[in-house]
Formats: structure tokens, sequence, C-alpha cells
């Protein structure tokens, strides 16, 4: 397979990237022949896995919003992925100008290409690291010189968690992003879950997984809501995403399609 300009020499083009699945899932142009089969192999077993991303994109787009009209200025997007059409950046600047973002991943894709549609914006960066380090991304330099760590940041960990397993402590790693946030910080979290899906589909849909660099790790609604810890569940709490303060009441219709289930938290004191 020819390798395009857009692709780091160091990215294996022969094993599929949950990022560029994710990529192609919306319509993205940013993926290879290997990630659109196992990406159409999890359609085959999961027939709304494109819809799931588009209702996660979707929710993501109303977090920001209701972070902005909170008075939020400053966004820390970890696991942020290919970027595609309705990038917090986006949505942020647009309506806050002075808005400050910062996305984290550990694809080296979804790095360069970020960098490419940040060249200019002084009020953007990203930067290349793992949410299961989360010290070394409050420590990063480039963090550090967008965010200022003694006001309110909106720290927006969407689509990424159900790729962190329970023996990776996803709950000690939020807390050390928590113990570094200001109160009136906000935790934006979203991830696949099983519950209401039939164990075949389950079981196929994380086989699809264990084929890429990033196996599936579902949770209940009931486990996500415990990864708030220390944060105030912001109305309606832990929900399919849809159900999450939908622009019209035909959205949230057959929620539980979707899979993904979401919720935002507001840090207090």
């Amino acid at each position: 397979m020819q390798r395009p300009d857009w692709a780091p020499d160091e990215i294996d083009i022969e094993r599929p990237s949950v990022a560029r699945m994710y990529d192609y899932y919306l319509g993205g142009s940013h993926n290879f022949a290997v990630d659109r089969a196992a990406a159409q192999a999890m359609v085959a077993a999961v027939p709304e896995a494109p819809l799931m991303a588009q209702a996660n994109r979707a929710f993501l787009r109303r977090a920001v919003q209701f972070l902005l009209d909170a008075g939020v200025r400053q966004f820390l997007d970890i696991g942020s992925g290919i970027p595609t059409v309705g990038n917090v950046h986006e949505i942020a600047q647009r309506d806050a100008p002075d808005a400050r973002v910062v996305y984290v991943d550990v694809d080296p894709v979804a790095v360069a290409h970020s960098r490419e549609i940040l060249d200019g914006n002084d009020r953007a960066a990203v930067v290349q690291e793992d949410l299961r380090h989360p010290e070394r991304i409050i420590a990063h330099p480039e963090v550090r010189r967008l965010l200022d760590f003694d006001q309110p940041i909106a720290v927006m960990i969407v689509a990424v968690l159900h790729f962190v397993s329970d023996d990776d402590r996803p709950a000690e790693l939020l807390r050390t992003l928590r113990e570094a946030l200001a109160p009136g910080s906000y935790l934006v979290l979203s991830q696949t879950s099983a519950d209401g899906r039939a164990d075949d589909e389950r079981a196929e849909a994380e086989r699809v997984y264990r084929r890429t660099d990033s196996p599936l790790w579902m949770r209940g609604r009931g486990e996500l809501t415990a990864l708030f810890d220390g944060f105030e569940l912001v109305d309606p709490g832990v929900v399919w995403v849809p159900q999450w303060r939908p622009e019209t009441a035909d959205s949230a219709e057959d929620a539980e399609r979707a899979a993904f289930i979401g919720g935002v938290g507001r840090l207090g004191g």
C-alpha cells in the first residue's frame, strides 16, 4: 500500500486504527483500506455504528455550546481524534473568539492533521500524548502556554474511555486531572455502552476492535456515572447521548440506538 503524504512514517498503515475508523464513520477521508474494512466489519455487527459516531459528535457540539453559555473559555479535548467538521475550536471560537483550545491525541495522523488545521490559530494547539498519562498532559508546555489552570477549564474526554480498560485505572486518571482543575471547571465524558445490546452484538464488536490498536471496553451507565467522582452532574445526568439536552424532542427518539452514554459534571468549591 502506498503511503499518502499526510501519513507520518511511524504509523502502521497495515493495522486498523480506531481514530481512522471513527474518521470513516463520520465521512472523513483520512483512513486506509484496512481501516475501512474494520469499520465495515463493525457496521455488519452493529449496523448503527455510523449513527453512534454521529450522535456522539452531536453531543460534543451541544456540550461545547452549554459550556460556552456557562462562561467557560478554556477547553482541553483529550482523545480529540482526526479533525472533521465541528471541532471544538470551530464551535467555541465562532461564538467566543477569545476561547482557547488544546487538543490531545496519541494518534500521529490525528496530531499531524490537527496541526495543519490549526496553523495560524494562536488560541489553539495540539499535543501528542495519551490519556493514560494525565500528569504529562497537565505539565506539557503547550498546555501550560494556552490554558490557565487557576481559571475554569472544560476537560472533554469524548468517545475515548471505551479504549481505556479497568486495568488502566480510569478513575485514578480522572482524579489526577480533577485535582489540577480550578473550581467551576467541567468534565465531559462519553463512551459506548452495552446496555440493551444483545450478547452476540457485543461479542462481535469486541472481536472487531481486538484487531485494532485499541480493544473495546464497554461500560454501563452506573460505571460511567462513578467516573464523575468529585464532580456535580449537570441535568439530565448520564444518559444516552441523544437525550443530553436535545435540540428537539424528535432528536432524542430511539436514543438507545446511539449506543453512547454521556454526561457533563461541574467541579464545585
